[in-house]
């Protein structure tokens, strides 16, 4: 007997969270030939910064589905604080980038 599989915060837009990294790791397989095909390092470089900003716009729909499904559940089980700490440190990490 299996456990059922735990409801997260991006549970109800999995299919469009995961059609955006399959066309985040297109992006990334694009790079990669651009590099083997030896292009213009600026050219390179502005299709990473698109990647980033695709990446950026996932985290966002991340933190706001853990925001309203997963901290409002932490809330209820008086978890609140060590969930706003927990969310607060991830943002932190997401800006320190670079």
């Amino acid at each position: 007997m299996t456990a059922p599989t735990p409801i997260r915060g991006y549970t109800a837009s999995k299919d469009q969270l995961l059609a955006r990294l399959r066309r985040v790791e297109g992006q990334v397989r694009g790079i990669e030939k651009m590099v083997d095909d030896d292009r213009y390092c600026i050219d390179v470089l502005t299709q990473i910064s698109a990647i980033q900003a695709a990446l950026d716009k996932v985290a966002l729909g991340l933190l706001d589905g853990h925001a309203r499904h997963c901290m409002h559940e932490g809330a209820a089980e008086g978890r609140a604080d060590e969930m706003a700490t927990e969310m607060m440190a991830a943002v932190g990490r997401l800006m320190k980038r670079g």
